[in-house]
């Protein structure tokens, strides 16, 4: 029987499986419980934009949601944050409209910002699903080493120094990357240099929704509860951001991919994790 971890990181297009040795075995369970046994105001940080496409991408909001609304029935507030350029994405396919716009602006800025957020919102628990990290020297640059920082808000801020955290990612650049950054630039086509954002526990997979998916099959599995998105609410959440202009992170441009794999490459993700579900008697 394959675990989470197996599932969520098949199709692996960018090598980022050659992490797993350096996390361990149950990434997805450290991550679940840690979050279970915090209780309270979750903020969810999402959207990425990419540079030759003008826009922000499909990978990220979706898995957000899919998390966010897991984490709505069990109980927690949820607000998912993130920038201008991915709010009407976020905003399209949430339930609530619970998101905060962090505005790009200067580090002071920024961090006051974060400050005031932290003590408005008083999170139990941040997450992280696909959002660019800082480098050591402060850039955000993409997975061709290109400063993306005028298109991306310093929602690092947050994350630093902030002691329950849970990071997603799929290539080295994104928050939570940063617990692997001295071993990142080791391995080809990942992220070099990589993010130096860390938290406090971190999930890798071939596309960052798949992440969030195998986060909520793991919380699903702890709780005894089926919490996971269906393949079709799936297709739809893709479809309504890419109706809205969201482009595919691989391609550049505007269809109904993410990462490069279409709508039924995706869904076979999530078919897996239910299988998994199935198979662990959880109804």
């Amino acid at each position: 029987m394959k675990t989470i971890e197996d599932i969520i990181l098949d199709f692996d297009q960018r090598n980022i499986s050659s992490l797993r040795k350096h996390l361990p075995t149950n990434f997805c369970g450290e991550a679940s419980h840690l979050i279970l046994e915090n209780p309270g105001t979750v903020l969810i940080a999402t959207g990425f934009y990419i540079l030759a496409g003008g826009a922000a991408e499909t990978d990220g909001p979706p898995g957000a949601i899919a998390l966010g609304d897991a984490l709505n029935l069990l109980g927690y507030k949820v607000f998912y944050i993130t920038d201008r350029y991915s709010k009407p994405f976020v905003e399209a396919i949430s339930k609530d409209n619970k998101v905060i716009e962090f505005p790009i602006c200067s580090h002071q800025k920024s961090k006051q910002f974060a400050a005031e957020t932290l003590e408005r919102y008083k999170p139990s628990v941040l997450i992280s699903i696909e959002r660019c990290g800082f480098t050591e020297k402060r850039d955000y640059l993409n997975r061709y080493g290109k400063s993306i920082a005028d298109f991306n808000a310093k929602i690092d801020y947050l994350f630093e120094g902030f002691p329950v955290s849970v990071g997603i990612g799929d290539g080295g650049n994104e928050i939570g990357m940063g617990r692997l950054a001295d071993v990142i630039p080791l391995y080809e086509n990942l992220s070099s240099p990589p993010t130096v954002t860390k938290t406090s526990k971190l999930i890798i997979s071939s596309v960052s929704n798949w992440g969030a998916y195998g986060l909520v099959t793991s919380i699903s599995k702890i709780v005894g509860k089926r919490l996971l998105i269906s393949t079709g609410d799936e297709i739809n959440l893709i479809e309504k951001i890419v109706d809205l202009g969201a482009i595919d992170g691989t391609t550049n441009i505007n269809v109904n991919k993410v990462d490069g794999f279409n709508l039924c490459e995706n869904s076979r993700i999530i078919t897996s994790l239910q299988h998994y579900l199935d198979q662990s008697n959880i109804n």
